[in-house]
């Protein structure tokens, strides 16, 4: 968690202060400890691929896989700023892959699993989507009734209006200066409603909790320490069926938004064809039909979610750097810093 008066990395996303290397979550080493080594950096829990990485490792006896796991604003921070070299790079900050490819940090590929991908599910042979995940609310399954779980946004500030001092410290969401996943869907929020403002100010008068991942929050839900957690991956949210009966996901009627997690090509990757190859097992994992059974998430076409009517997915794109580009990401942080301050 994090208070937003005191976060150093927003103090930096504001002033551009640039900050020590970028920091790992996870380091995994799968298949034979002398291999030839495909080395990712990821975003995803480790648990969530290992079943990808273990089919793909099946029929490759001398080749294993070095994974790395850093949050979206670290995996760039350490392409982008330091240097650091991958030979695939896997984030659920569609923004921030874009930018890698946009600024020439990539390099393109076609094959016959790239031809799997419809056309919004890829950018220029550059970014390859191989998941379609909500952005949800996950609530307490026992601090709240079935009858106050909070199907809209609207409804939900209705329920935090009518009970501040039962919600006071209890409602979590990303810290945007940290997290480029929660930075990602605060600015789709404010593109789609002016509702997302108003959540933000009330969220801040309620000593609002600021978290860096989507799997800490959950935790919290899960164990009583916040009743709602807002703009969580609903995907790792349901794949926790450890947890099922203490959280509910939901997907807000007025619109989910619909993240596509992506796979780019790193130009100076050691293992060019085997980065290829790796990417590939994970598109056709994806986009095969049926999905492959290792493959973690929901089928990007056509699954249960939310209504068509609610459905916003994220379109890659060009579009995706508009607040990437550092005066508006400083205006924006600005913008969300005063809601919760309410100035």
């Amino acid at each position: 968690m994090r208070n937003p008066l005191l976060s150093l990395a927003l103090i930096a996303s504001l002033w551009g202060v640039s900050a020590s290397a970028f920091e790992i979550e996870d380091r995994q080493w799968v298949g034979p400890e002398n291999a030839r080594a495909l080395t990712v950096i990821s975003t995803t829990d480790f648990d969530i691929l290992a079943p990808l990485m273990e089919s793909f490792l099946r029929n490759r006896p001398g080749v294993a896989v070095d994974y790395v796991v850093a949050s979206s604003s670290e995996l760039m921070k350490a392409i982008a700023d330091e240097g650091q070299t991958f030979d695939v790079a896997l984030s659920s900050a569609m923004d921030l892959q874009t930018k890698l490819a946009n600024d020439g940090f990539t390099r393109p590929h076609q094959s016959s699993a790239t031809a799997l991908i419809p056309g919004w599910g890829e950018w220029r042979n550059h970014v390859f989507a191989f998941s379609q995940e909500p952005a949800s609310m996950v609530v307490s399954a026992t601090a709240l009734t079935e009858a106050e779980m909070p199907r809209t946004r609207q409804a939900l500030i209705t329920l935090l209006r009518e009970q501040p001092d039962r919600f006071r410290g209890r409602i979590g969401t990303y810290d945007v200066s940290l997290s480029g996943l929660g930075y990602l869907f605060a600015t789709q929020d404010a593109r789609t409603s002016e509702t997302y403002w108003r959540l933000m100010e009330l969220m801040g008068g309620l000593d609002l909790q600021l978290y860096c991942c989507s799997g800490a929050m959950i935790e919290q839900v899960a164990d009583g320490e916040i009743f709602v957690a807002y703009n969580v991956l609903g995907s790792y949210a349901r794949a926790r069926a450890d947890l099922a009966d203490r959280i509910v996901v939901i997907d807000p009627e007025d619109y989910t938004h619909l993240m596509m997690r992506s796979a780019i090509l790193l130009n100076d990757a050691a293992q060019p064809e085997l980065a290829e190859a790796f990417v590939d097992h994970l598109i056709t994992a994806a986009w095969s039909n049926p999905p492959a059974p290792e493959y973690p998430f929901r089928h990007p076409l056509g699954a249960p979610g939310p209504s068509e009517s609610a459905r916003r997915p994220i379109q890659l794109g060009p579009g995706l750097l508009v607040y990437q580009d550092r005066e508006k990401r400083k205006r924006f942080l600005g913008e969300w810093v005063s809601a919760l301050r309410q100035e």
